[in-house]
């Protein structure tokens, strides 16, 4: 199969094990999204992907060639930078030696068609910091994503500070626990339980959670999300947390009285 269906196909499934997080965040769970940058010379993987990462709550400059991608680089000031190497204008791992001889240290993943070793150590010893072969699965680029902007000092907007009636997310994991044991929840479940969770006491709109929990299913209803707050509602009642509905205005987490 063509490496770029695989790789579309990909984009467009479901996303739970990353997909719950409110969206990525630089530091401070108030701050500015997390800033991506995406090099990507194929305009339907290009477009593709930018949906899929601005739906996760980053904000994306996107990119097709070599020179745009040095000249927007310094403009833009990128939390993290997704570099194609088979670039037009000028490759990927020339932009990339550039970026480096002239200061930028932003973590850069490398996402390309080229698998082999070589080529990956040549990329690495270049100045990339990861390094993803096409076809991927969009769970494990998100995660490669996220685990670059930690590095860096991003933190997402999912990560609470805190626990919340004693449950907490795990960032690398994406389980929900409950008092130090794991909450056993369907994935959608999960999914608008960790979304919830980013901000407990906050209202977040139907249509938000809905884009989290079903991302990409476009034959799905919104009404779907009432099904998922259902049962996640009587699975959590132990917690003492409560799982209000807000009529006109979505959901919010509170603890209960």
């Amino acid at each position: 199969m063509n490496p770029r269906i695989v790789v579309a196909q990909a984009v467009n499934r479901l996303s739970i094990g990353l997909g719950v997080n409110a969206g990525f965040r630089a530091p401070g769970l108030d701050s500015r999204p997390m800033k991506l940058l995406l090099v990507e010379d194929d305009p339907a993987m290009r477009l593709s992907l930018s949906r899929s990462f601005e739906r996760r709550g980053l904000a994306v400059q996107a990119v097709g060639d070599g020179p745009e991608a040095l000249a927007r680089w310094p403009q833009w000031r990128p939390d993290v930078v997704v570099l194609d190497l088979s670039l037009p204008g000028l490759d990927g791992l020339e932009v990339l030696a550039r970026a480096r001889a002239a200061g930028l240290k932003t973590p850069v993943l490398i996402l390309t068609a080229r698998g082999t070793v070589g080529d990956r150590i040549l990329g690495l010893n270049v100045g990339a910091d990861d390094y993803l072969p096409k076809p991927f699965d969009l769970d494990e680029l998100l995660a490669r994503i996220q685990a670059l902007g930690r590095r860096a000092g991003v933190a997402t907007e999912g990560t609470a500070p805190t626990a919340f009636c004693g449950m907490h997310a795990d960032a690398d994991s994406g389980a929900v626990y409950f008092e130090g044991q794991v909450l056993e929840l369907a994935p959608r479940e999960n999914a608008l339980l960790r979304a919830l969770l980013a901000r407990p006491g906050h209202a977040i709109a139907k249509e938000r959670l809905f884009e989290l929990v079903f991302p990409g299913e476009l034959e799905v209803q919104l009404e779907a999300i009432e099904v998922v707050a259902y049962r996640l509602r009587k699975r959590i009642a132990h917690t003492g947390a409560q799982l209000v509905t807000l009529r006109g205005l979505g959901y919010l987490l509170k603890a209960g009285a």
